[in-house]
């Protein structure tokens, strides 16, 4: 890869996970290390449960968002 292509491949990249947690992509990730520092006694939700349980709570309590 040419030295200019691996600088735009980075950036892209960059931004690619800049804009992924702009948009709540990483909050998983985020919960499962939450979950592993508190050290809560129970295991985590699954990636499943977790968004059923996030979209269910924004649904329940509507705060300032797009739609």
């Amino acid at each position: 890869m040419s030295p200019g292509l691996s600088v735009v491949a980075t950036g892209f990249r960059g931004f690619a996970r800049y804009l992924g947690g702009v948009l709540g992509a990483d909050a998983y990730a985020k919960y499962l290390d939450h979950h592993h520092t508190a050290g809560h006694g129970e295991p985590p939700l699954t990636e499943r449960e977790f968004w059923r349980d996030r979209t269910d709570r924004q649904d329940s309590n509507p705060q300032g968002r797009c739609c």
